[in-house]
């Protein structure tokens, strides 16, 4: 295939990447494709020059937003410097093929209407997948799901993609691009999109598949100009009584007997694979999190977990990732991971508890927590995901100071998801007081349980009215619309709550004591709604 060169190479190399990506999403413009991979970088234009990138060696840079010509040829000098392997480009790609040729840094063009987040997330895919031993299961080496797809797709002379329950691509074959719009834009995604799943799901397709361990043939979707669509033929992957995912290929036809028993046979080998990842997965993300808590807790073992992460005596942020939904979490861990490898590549994190933390190797709070909003921008909001950003402080401080930030955004009724410490501290010294108060069992006193008291026996709302002047700065007319009363009716009570209250709204000190009690002593008797956020 690809300019001729040897198919029985180590997993890891740009050979590899072109033979599962090439034609759906990446082409070799020119250099030496027969050279190994050692991770995945992106190219930053604008890094603090106090803290250059390292890169893994024999990186595959991502070269996000370079364009002019003599820029790439820098480019490529400095990552021949760091004994990089190839640099990706948004197509179309023009180059100087002589700087190619001096440097040793293939150059490698990413195909129009494919996002480098889709890149990303694809190369990992298949720089992961596969076990570095020469271990077998069924012929093909243990875990290669693109293996598998290949191998599949060529005894069916059809393309083909297996995917999990949740119909997210896990692998693919090659020639994705003499399917049909839908494959593509599936490929693309790395999870068949909604419309057609919501079509799948109303024609019944996925309870006849996950009930018969025979192939399903599957009729075309609709679909309109220029758009083509073209008939499937899936069939179950099971593991027992368990459903493990299912394959699919895109064809003209439905399969010959001969294709379906071979399809069949298929699903069987790919299960084997889907259970033998699960199991190294699962493994390596119980060492990975027991290193990262470890190190977090900053004990007697810190400093050899440390050691074994290879983030020992390096500046380190910690970045603490939280979502609502548990049955979300270790799927944002994971993708959090790469994030952060991709960017800081001697990064660490792992979901410990029900919060993914990041050790990241830098002492730029700031950068840290730019890092952490384009992982938010990227998954999008409907996960609801928030980030605390600690201090550039030794461990264990600066997971207390994640920690602390992180639950300001949980209680605050602040619209930001991420936040620093720094930025946040006033709102977590109330949380904090907060704690103390309750676990003394401190109770509202003076004016503000006079208030209280008053408002419980004659329904008024004393409470509210002076919680909207303090949170107005006095500002009558801003406090009066708050709370929706004419600023005369607004005045009336503000005279009559000091009243009552006995209290001298003139006098800074007392006006700060209201202030505190109606913000850390929370109690639903107090009005207005309870007092959760801090501020």
């Amino acid at each position: 295939m690809h300019n001729g060169w040897v198919t029985q190479r180590p997993r890891a190399s740009l050979g590899r990447v072109l033979d599962d990506l090439g034609a759906t999403l990446l082409e070799l413009v020119a250099g030496d494709p027969d050279q190994p991979i050692g991770g995945v970088a992106i190219y930053e234009r604008c890094h603090d020059p106090l803290d250059d990138p390292v890169l893994p060696q024999h990186a595959l840079v991502l070269g996000v937003g370079l364009h002019d010509p003599e820029e790439v040829s820098e480019v490529l000098r400095d990552l021949s410097r760091q004994h990089a392997a190839g640099l990706v480009l948004r197509s179309p790609v023009t180059v100087d093929k002589q700087t190619v040729d001096e440097t040793g840094v293939a150059v490698l063009a990413l195909t129009r209407g494919a996002t480098w987040d889709q890149l990303g997330i694809l190369l990992r895919s298949v720089l992961d997948v596969g076990i570095a031993d020469a271990e077998t299961l069924g012929g093909m080496p243990s875990g290669d799901l693109f293996a598998l797809a290949n191998a599949t797709a060529a005894l069916l002379d059809a393309p083909v993609t297996i995917e999990d329950r949740s119909s997210r691509v896990l692998a693919f074959s090659g020639r994705q691009d003499e399917a049909d719009t839908a494959r593509v834009e599936t490929v693309l995604g790395r999870q068949v999109p909604e419309r057609y799943s919501r079509l799948l799901s109303e024609r019944g397709v996925f309870r006849e598949l996950y009930r018969s361990d025979q192939p399903v043939y599957v009729a075309p979707m609709p679909a309109t100009e220029p758009e083509s669509a073209i008939p499937r033929v899936a069939v179950a992957v099971r593991a027992g009584d368990e459903i493990l995912g299912s394959i699919w290929v895109a064809v003209h036809e439905p399969l010959t007997h001969e294709r379906s028993e071979a399809l069949r046979d298929a699903a069987k080998v790919v299960a084997l694979h889907m259970l033998h990842i699960r199991a190294g997965a699962d493994v390596e993300r119980r060492l990975r999190a027991d290193l990262v808590s470890t190190a977090l807790d900053g004990g007697a073992g810190s400093r050899e977990a440390l050691d074994r992460l290879g983030l020992a005596d390096r500046a380190l942020v910690v970045l603490a990732l939280a979502a609502p939904a548990a049955s979300e979490r270790q799927r944002l861990a994971d993708g959090f991971a790469m994030h952060l490898g991709a960017v800081f590549p001697r990064s660490a994190a792992a979901l410990v508890g029900d919060v993914t933390y990041g050790l990241v190797p830098t002492d730029s709070e700031e950068r840290a927590a730019r890092v952490a909003q384009d992982f938010l921008d990227r998954v999008g909001e409907r996960s609801g995901a928030i980030i605390g950003v600690g201090a550039a402080v030794r461990l264990p401080q600066a997971r207390a100071s994640a920690d602390r930030a992180l639950r300001v955004l949980r209680t605050s009724r602040r619209t930001q998801r991420v936040a620093r410490l720094a930025d946040v501290q006033v709102e977590a010294l109330l949380l904090e007081l907060r704690d103390l108060v309750e676990a003394r069992g401190e109770q509202l006193t003076g004016p503000i349980a006079r208030l209280v008291a008053y408002d419980r026996d004659h329904n008024t709302t004393l409470v509210e009215t002076l919680r909207a002047w303090l949170d107005a700065f006095g500002d009558v007319t801003a406090a009066a619309a708050a709370v929706y009363v004419h600023p005369n009716t607004f005045r009336y009570r503000l005279r009559r709550l000091a009243e009552v209250g006995a209290l001298d709204l003139d006098d800074p000190d007392s006006r700060f004591a209201a202030m505190l009690q109606l913000r850390v002593l929370a109690t639903d008797t107090v009005s207005g709604g309870s007092l959760e956020a801090p501020c």
